[in-house]
């Protein structure tokens, strides 16, 4: 069988899981995706770190433009999308998400994935051990600026929507926690938008890249994902109303770090 169309059917099943993960833990799809892909992407494709990092991190956040729109859409009917903090701070999204883009597809992928996984690392302790504690502080239009660009450059830089990292950054600074997860999913859909222009952009015409690749995004593996994704993360929202949420995010956590250490240890 065409390696690409095992990819494709495998990334399939990647998405099913994906989808139910976002719905049950409100966790981005990057944060497996692309552990997933790199691991695919080398034994089907035979290629390095080196080669299948940005078309790992490319590859995700392309998926997340699709996921994105439809999240966006349910916080809009539901009143959380606030005008000026989706203005602000998706303009400073714009820019972090192109700079974090442009710095992942010029630096090693070997180092790419070493930040990647510390990063996760980081999160997966923010689930565990952070809460959703409000400070004394507000915070205004430049603030929520300077939130964009950082959080836009990291998640650019992970291939992941960035909801893990705006929601409690935001709800920090007093905003409200539903505006705040509306924000994030809107934001997701600027990240993944921009991010991927970029990766196009500069993998644009790249010798090592696998067929059906458009610059660094890898098609088969996006199409795979977005197909089954859809329609299982409703499942995954279903189910978390009937199980312990908190336990399975911190078994989640478990795996992560897991992941994470060994892709800091290397695949190769």
């Amino acid at each position: 069988m065409d390696p690409n169309l095992e990819i494709l059917m495998l990334c399939a099943v990647l998405g099913s899981v994906v989808g139910i993960l976002a719905g049950l833990l409100g966790i981005g799809g990057g944060l497996v995706i692309v552990p997933a892909l790199v691991f695919l992407l080398h034994f089907f494709l035979g290629l390095g770190v080196e080669d299948s990092m940005p078309i790992a991190i490319a590859t995700s956040l392309s998926t997340v433009i699709m996921t994105g729109m439809s999240s966006a859409r349910s916080h809009y009917k539901l009143g959380n999308l606030d005008r000026r903090i989706i203005t602000y701070c998706g303009f400073g999204i714009a820019i972090g998400a192109t700079l974090g883009a442009h710095f992942a597809s010029h630096i090693s992928g070997v180092l790419l994935q070493r930040i990647f996984a510390v990063l996760v690392i980081v999160i997966a302790l923010q689930m565990v051990f952070g809460g959703r504690k409000a400070s004394k502080n507000t915070i205004g239009n430049k603030g929520l600026g300077g939130i964009g660009i950082g959080s836009g450059f990291i998640a650019a830089l992970m291939g992941i929507g960035g909801g893990a990292l705006i929601v409690p950054v935001l709800v920090w600074f007093q905003v409200n926690i539903r505006k705040a997860i509306g924000c994030a999913a809107f934001s997701g859909i600027i990240i993944a938008v921009f991010g991927t222009l970029n990766f196009i952009y500069t993998g644009w015409e790249k010798p090592y890249l696998p067929e059906f690749s458009l610059g660094y995004v890898y098609l088969p593996a996006t199409l795979g994902i977005i197909a089954t994704s859809i329609l299982t993360a409703p499942i995954g929202a279903k189910l978390g109303q009937k199980l312990d949420v908190a336990k399975l995010k911190k078994v989640f956590a478990a795996f992560l770090v897991l992941v994470s250490i060994r892709m800091i240890i290397g695949i190769e």
